[in-house]
């Protein structure tokens, strides 16, 4: 059974992005996959959307979501490392990645930032599959 997911962070540009595009690409068949923000922001940042690129997930379409424009509830909130408090969206599990945002630097730490997020999504897939989440 699908297990819903929302990724969160404060602009949902970068990091809850990514997590969405991986989790869309390496979990269609256990994720129903969200990404949202707690503040609005005008775009996804390119460097982001590029190096997704470079590893086939295309988020060319991504836009940045407020959390009032996903569910309002979901079986699994994660949170970026970035102190968002997400009290008011029912979860039945919660957890934080603390996550770095590669924000403002070179595009190889929005690579490492990408490849530290394909293994956390990779991991939660197996943990939903073995039903451990």
């Amino acid at each position: 059974m699908k297990k819903s997911v929302a990724f969160i962070c404060v602009h949902n540009s970068c990091r809850s992005q990514m997590a969405e595009g991986w989790a869309k690409k390496l979990g269609q068949d256990y994720i129903d996959a969200y990404s949202a923000g707690t503040e609005k922001y005008a775009e996804v940042k390119p460097l982001a959307v590029s190096v997704m690129e470079e590893a086939g997930v295309d988020m060319s379409k991504h836009h940045p979501k407020l959390l009032k424009d996903i569910p309002e509830k979901v079986d699994i909130v994660i949170t970026m490392g970035c102190n968002v408090e997400c009290p008011y969206l029912p979860c039945n599990h919660r957890e934080d990645w603390g996550l770095d945002d590669p924000s403002g630097g070179p595009i190889e730490g929005f690579r490492q930032t990408r490849d530290i997020i394909e293994e956390k999504v990779k991991l939660l897939i197996d943990r939903i599959k073995n039903d451990d989440v």
